[in-house]
């Protein structure tokens, strides 16, 4: 079985070195590990806590028992409520199975896997290819191939330049924010999805890798030009830290990549003293489960994260012990808030340790394990749910804000920091 070295829970009760990866995805697989900077990370590396080795294994983030109690809502019927929440997903005897007969009558494993998948209304199962698999694993250590580009869709189904990375091709070709794109390579991207236009700039074909030239046509003002990229390795920076006047700390979490846990600890330790931080998960689709642990332990001193279940065995996350658990925090969270960063968002918002303030979350909170295909190809399908530390299911819900705000959320939550006495 593929497997990441990031993984970190290893629940006790698996067997013959069974693995079990929980896979938080934002988007749908076609988008996953595309490379042109798409909200600051290959669009859909959004999320895996992997599991792979011994049994009875457990990382310090992680426990395999479940507080009794734990992982329902209270005065519910956790049988029936439960199957009936319970998400649809494929068979993973017949996925293995489509594939086995499509490599018998030498045709693609992973479309017939692909084709049960669809058929079984599971939303977010997707198949990898051996290569997209390596990709994919690879974007949630923060790497990816690009052009460096974030791209928006904007009035009349055209797509605009959002953000243009200062060391990437593209910054270097002139191409500028604000830019039209109107082709690449060819193909005209009017009325396109930005993870259509995502996986243009990537390159459909698997030899579109680092070196391999991208044509771009853009507009600005009303003039048009063509730049040939190539495109690069290119890193992700997942975190980043600004100082407001009043001692107030904005960190920002773009995306729960290797590392960035720990990076959120380290800018807490650095925060002025008594003042007050801003997590802003804005726009932050997911990530590495024992990355989003880690940064909620930032602020919690050990206790329970959250809850999933694995068709029906239930399991816990907790926070590693001694986080700041004084300092007034404020979660800054809107609609592309999901599935890892969801996690902590529920969990530092049940456990009355963070205001949110904000709009509704987007609501991914299912469970996906990863099953091996004759061909090395690798099935992600829907095994479970995850909930918050007070019970809340938060898939297809979402996390309601403490404030609702839609604009300038930022200033009001700069209030409410001030009025926690975190700043002025």
């Amino acid at each position: 079985m593929p497997g990441s070295p990031v993984s970190c829970l290893r629940p006790r009760d698996l067997r013959r070195g069974a693995v079990l990866t929980l896979v938080f995805l934002g988007v749908i697989g076609t988008a996953a590990a595309t490379g042109c900077w798409e909200r600051e990370e290959p669009l859909g590396a959004v999320g895996a806590v992997g599991v792979a080795g011994a049994a009875g294994s457990v990382a310090p983030s992680a426990r395999a028992s479940v507080p009794a109690g734990a992982g329902t809502a209270a005065g519910t019927d956790s049988t029936a409520a439960e199957r009936a929440a319970r998400p649809r997903t494929a068979d993973r005897a017949a996925v293995a199975r489509a594939a086995a007969e499509a490599m018998a009558d030498g045709k693609s494993a992973k479309e017939a896997a692909a084709e049960v998948v669809s058929r079984s209304g599971d939303r977010w199962g997707v198949v990898y290819d051996p290569a997209e698999y390596a990709e994919f694993e690879e974007s949630l250590h923060g790497g990816y191939t690009g052009v460096g580009l974030r791209v928006a869709p904007a009035r009349g189904g055209r797509i605009t330049v959002a953000r243009v990375r200062p060391d990437g091709p593209a910054a270097r070709a002139g191409i500028r924010a604000g830019d039209r794109l109107d082709t690449v390579d060819g193909h005209r991207v009017t009325g396109a999805s930005p993870a259509e236009v995502v996986a243009l700039l990537r390159g459909a074909e698997r030899s579109a890798g680092v070196g391999t030239p991208v044509v771009l046509v853009t507009e600005r003002a009303g003039r048009t030009r063509t730049d040939t990229l190539r495109r690069e390795r290119l890193r992700t920076e997942a975190v980043t830290v600004r100082r407001l006047s009043g001692g107030v700390t904005v960190i920002r979490v773009a995306s729960f990549t290797k590392g960035s846990g720990e990076l959120v600890r380290e800018a807490v330790r650095s925060a002025p003293a008594g003042g007050g931080v801003m997590l802003d998960l804005r726009g932050n689709r997911g990530g590495l489960v024992s990355e989003a642990v880690a940064a909620a332990s930032a602020f919690l001193d050990g206790g329970l994260v959250a809850t999933y279940d694995v068709r029906g065995a239930q399991r816990a996350l907790y926070a590693q012990r001694g986080g700041d658990t004084g300092r007034p925090l404020v979660a800054l969270v809107d609609g592309g808030t999901m599935s890892a960063a969801e996690l902590v968002t529920g969990a530092l918002k049940d456990r009355g340790r963070a205001v949110t303030v904000g709009t509704r979350t987007f609501g991914k909170g299912s469970v996906q394990m990863p099953t091996e295909l004759p061909d090395g190809s690798v099935a992600e399908l829907t095994v479970g749910l995850y909930r918050t530390p007070e019970g809340h299911s938060v898939d297809g819900r979402g996390i309601v804000p403490d404030l609702a705000v839609g604009e300038r959320a930022e200033e009001r939550a700069r209030a409410v920091l001030g009025g926690l006495g975190g700043g002025s």
